[in-house]
């Protein structure tokens, strides 16, 4: 598995980049995030699958995770003892790590940010805008890439996609984040808007200069679902929900 699997931790790409780690949000939904949770248990049950695979993980990341190239260049390609085809790999890889701090982080966003798009869309169109985002984010990584050799895995590229329908419905909900500089540590409150839009930026700059065939992060991933997200979301918010969240005049910190 050349270079080990693509889709380092969405939290330390974010973090390591902008020294900011939300934390949790002052926005409460309305309904309970069924989708949520489920999506969260089932990547957490795969990781432990994985731990229990011991050296064997490789192998299974390698089989599970989506390859580029061998997505456009099949070849008879199929899982291990299972004979299903290349392209299922697609949702396979999304509930998949590659290891504790890739799933923490991944999962904190979806903890975080996933519960109020649940509810502004509902629990059913959720589960499509999130597999959606999901699919579109290994898709565009593919097409920049193609005859990449490294599996892909990881929820980041759908949960990119929650993180655009965030901005765009709830971009003044205040963020509880953890804020570095130099050796020193701040919890303060953030705008959504700017702990979110602020990440993009980087994603999108970082993809821009890095090889797409450098193992590692997967940039366009994130791109490609933040894109989806954005597209995606005007179709699936219920009708009551509006642009933007209630509008207030206090500033990108919080503060009134």
């Amino acid at each position: 598995m050349p270079g080990g699997p693509v889709g380092g931790p969405f939290w330390y790409s974010a973090a390591r980049a902008s020294d900011m780690i939300p934390l949790s949000d002052e926005n409460p939904a309305r309904t309970r995030p069924y989708v949520t949770v489920t999506i969260i248990v089932l990547c957490v049950l795969a990781f432990f699958w994985e731990l229990a695979l011991g050296t064997r993980t490789d192998e299974a990341l390698a089989a599970f995770g989506f390859t580029p190239n061998a997505f456009f260049h099949p070849g008879g390609a199929q899982f291990v003892g299972l004979g299903l085809p290349e392209w299922t790999t697609i949702l396979t890889s999304m509930f998949l790590h590659a290891g504790f701090l890739h799933i923490g982080g991944n999962m904190l966003y979806l903890w975080i940010f996933g519960n109020n798009i649940e509810d502004a869309m509902g629990h059913w169109k959720f589960t499509l805008f999130y597999l959606v985002c999901g699919v579109a984010a290994v898709l565009t990584l593919a097409a920049i890439d193609p005859n990449s050799h490294t599996p892909i895995v990881g929820a980041s590229g759908a949960i990119s996609g929650v993180l655009a329908a965030y901005m765009l419905l709830y971009p003044r909900a205040r963020v509880h984040t953890l804020l570095a500089l130099g050796i020193f540590i701040y919890p303060v409150w953030i705008r959504a808007v700017w702990v979110i839009g602020f990440w993009f930026v980087l994603q999108l700059l970082t993809a821009a200069i890095t090889p797409a065939s450098e193992p590692g992060t997967a940039w366009w991933a994130h791109v490609g679902g933040f894109a989806a997200g954005l597209a995606l979301t005007p179709l699936l918010k219920a009708r009551d929900v509006p642009y933007f969240g209630p509008f207030d005049f206090r500033g990108p910190w919080g503060q009134g």
